[in-house]
């Protein structure tokens, strides 16, 4: 039975891959704060999605326990706690400053994304795995994405995005191949990000309240006089 439902988890996971990438690119070119924040729950969905297909492919139940702590850390958690420190002008009203502009920003992710795929050819080709197969390049892709993000946005919290991106990707390809990851790794990443999520979320308020914006040039008003 689990054998015959093999193929199928297969495909669900690789459409879950192309979903969850497809929500790096939509980070990427999204403008506005608040759709960059619904991005990431989604991506994050995804990569819950993901864990808990290859969890049944794989009869896992580390994963199971890593789809449900996913779920509640980064579809549930980790937004509230942004909507709670961040003032809400912040991600409803304002658009996000980068250095490039988006069709240009889809092109470099484009290249990103070929690079990813480029860099773990050679590991796939190697028969890694059906599941890993797929979240390998998707999951370095995604990280490649994060980090760009961060390199040209010019707002803290959709660097924070951007970061929070980089660790969805960094654990979409991790769930494929250390998928007997002991519990307690599995809650003490978890609560870094929350941690993570919970002081940048804090210092942006305060950057705002502060200066009155929240683009990182601004940090040089906060220097001692």
């Amino acid at each position: 039975m689990g054998a015959a439902m093999t193929p199928y988890l297969v495909h669900l996971n690789a459409m879950t891959g192309g979903l969850f990438l497809l929500a790096a690119f939509a980070i990427v070119a999204t403008r506005q704060m608040s759709a960059c924040l619904r991005w990431f729950v989604a991506q994050s969905l995804l990569l819950t999605a993901s864990a808990a297909v290859i969890g049944i492919g794989l009869g896992s139940g580390h994963l199971a326990a890593v789809a449900v702590i996913t779920f509640l850390t980064k579809v549930v958690v980790t937004p509230w706690l942004l909507r709670r420190t961040v003032r809400r002008e912040l991600y409803s009203r304002r658009e996000i400053s980068q250095v490039f502009n988006i069709p240009t920003s889809l092109l470099i992710a484009a290249a990103l994304t070929l690079l990813a795929y480029g860099v773990l050819y050679p590991v796939t080709a190697l028969g890694v795995g059906a599941f890993a197969a797929i979240n390998l390049p998707v999951g370095l892709a995604g990280l490649f994405l994060g980090a760009y993000t961060v390199a040209v946005r010019r707002e803290a919290l959709a660097q924070l995005i951007g970061l929070l991106g980089m660790e969805n990707g960094a654990f979409l390809a991790a769930v494929s191949i250390a998928h007997d990851l002991p519990l307690i790794a599995e809650l003490a990443a978890a609560f870094d990000v929350l941690v993570t999520a919970l002081v940048i979320g804090l210092l942006t308020r305060r950057i705002y309240d502060r200066v009155g914006g929240t683009s990182v040039g601004l940090l040089d008003a906060l220097r001692e006089r």
